[in-house]
């Protein structure tokens, strides 16, 4: 009996050329799989193309509502943002991507798990380390790293020479990777950062800010314990929020990124992300953040966000640090519940007020009205003890003639 290949399978060029090329190059029974995390659309008709192409069989997963809560909220949940733009858009679901591959090649009885992303890029990291993490046993096959091909052009011309459809335009190759959290775009003008994107061509969920409507658009958020639970008082599922936020965001153009990015193998790359429903969530998140948390969680908060985001981006989902995150995280959001009120015009949101049942803000302490709780004399002892060692390090420099600086 032959051994068997789990594929992840998208029906892009990549992985079309890669089915004939196992064929060509192990003697393995290949098992093309498609994890449905919000691709929409271009998952239609890939089970025909797939097995057309040389699988022997053809899984299509769809776990949206998972992949929303399982790793989306976390991620919402701890502000992680890399480099100061990037939702994690592609990095937040390779988890389950791989994590579903897995589970197939268990059932399946299949020896190794292959994949298609570049030995250049970021993906490689994230596949293989969760299969380490989830299958250490697992062989992993990584074409780009094997093979002659050297470009998108090399596999165009392999699929040609056998009468492969080639399953894009040769004007449109846009490297792209599409989920239910956003949709990022390498390649072409793109890798020259002193080029602007062609947004009118490039763009698949937003408008430009030029055609985005002349109105502005209201929308409130409500949150229990940091996740997303009404929009405009209605309930929805996890995946059905995202898709209606991702629907008038991309309608107002909310969330377009132009990032040149730190790739975790050492080299820079440029991308332009479309990301609206995330951008919006975020951006709610984070302001009833500001009216419910203290400002020693607020301000440590921050430093694991960058953390958080960093294991995210590199593919350390499943890792001790990142669920230990995950754990100080979750309890920094029991308060964080209430609804956010947001304004959306032209690529910018717009904050439109908050109200939580857990706000840390007094009126009556913020005003300029003296209140019970606040007496303005103590102010003059927490300035005196405050500014102490301001004040010893200025009597030592006078003491000793020292310059100060």
């Amino acid at each position: 009996m032959k051994k068997k290949v789990v594929l992840a399978y998208s029906g892009g060029l990549d992985t079309t050329v890669i089915i004939p090329w196992l064929k060509e190059n192990y003697d393995y029974d290949v098992i093309a799989a498609c994890i449905d995390v919000g691709q929409g659309t271009e998952t239609d008709g890939l089970e025909e193309k797939a097995l057309k192409t040389g699988a022997i069989k053809y899984y299509l997963i769809n776990c949206e509502d998972e992949f929303v809560e399982d790793y989306i909220y976390p991620t919402l949940k701890a502000d992680a943002v890399y480099e100061g733009k990037y939702l994690l858009g592609t990095s937040v679901a390779r988890p389950i991507i791989t994590k579903k591959l897995v589970e197939i090649a268990l059932k399946e009885g299949a020896s190794a798990i292959c994949h298609g992303a570049t030995g250049k890029g970021n993906d490689q990291v994230r596949f293989e380390l969760t299969i380490k993490a989830l299958a250490p046993q697992l062989e992993i096959i990584a074409p780009w790293r094997i093979w002659d091909i050297q470009s998108r052009e090399d596999e165009i011309k392999y699929l040609e020479d056998r009468n492969i459809p080639v399953p894009m335009q040769k004007d449109d190759t846009y490297s792209r990777d599409k989920n239910l959290w956003h949709l990022s775009h390498e390649g072409l003008e793109l890798e020259d950062p002193n080029n602007p994107p062609n947004y009118e061509k490039l763009l698949k969920m937003s408008n430009t800010v030029e055609n985005a409507p002349n109105e502005a658009q209201y929308v409130e958020i409500e949150f229990e314990k940091g996740i997303p639970v009404c929009v405009d008082g209605k309930k929805m599922s996890p995946s059905n929020m995202v898709k209606y936020l991702n629907e008038i965001g991309g309608k107002h153009a909310i969330g377009i990124i132009d990032i040149v990015e730190n790739r975790v193998v050492g080299m820079k790359s440029r991308g332009v992300y479309e990301t609206p429903g995330g951008t919006i969530l975020y951006y709610a998140h984070k302001e009833l953040e500001y009216l419910c948390l203290d400002k020693q969680t607020l301000s440590f908060k921050s430093i694991v966000a960058n953390k958080f985001a960093e294991l995210v981006y590199s593919g350390e989902w499943f890792t001790p640090l990142r669920s230990a995150l995950s754990a100080f995280v979750d309890k920094t959001q029991e308060t964080v519940t209430g609804k956010v009120s947001l304004k959306l015009y032209k690529g910018n949101i717009i904050s439109n007020g908050a109200t939580s049942p857990y706000s840390l803000y007094s009126e009556s302490l913020a005003s300029f009205t003296t209140g019970e709780l606040y007496n303005h004399k103590d102010a003059e002892g927490f300035i005196n003890l405050f500014g102490l060692p301001l004040k010893v390090n200025a009597l030592m420099k006078q003491k000793n003639n020292c310059e100060v600086k």
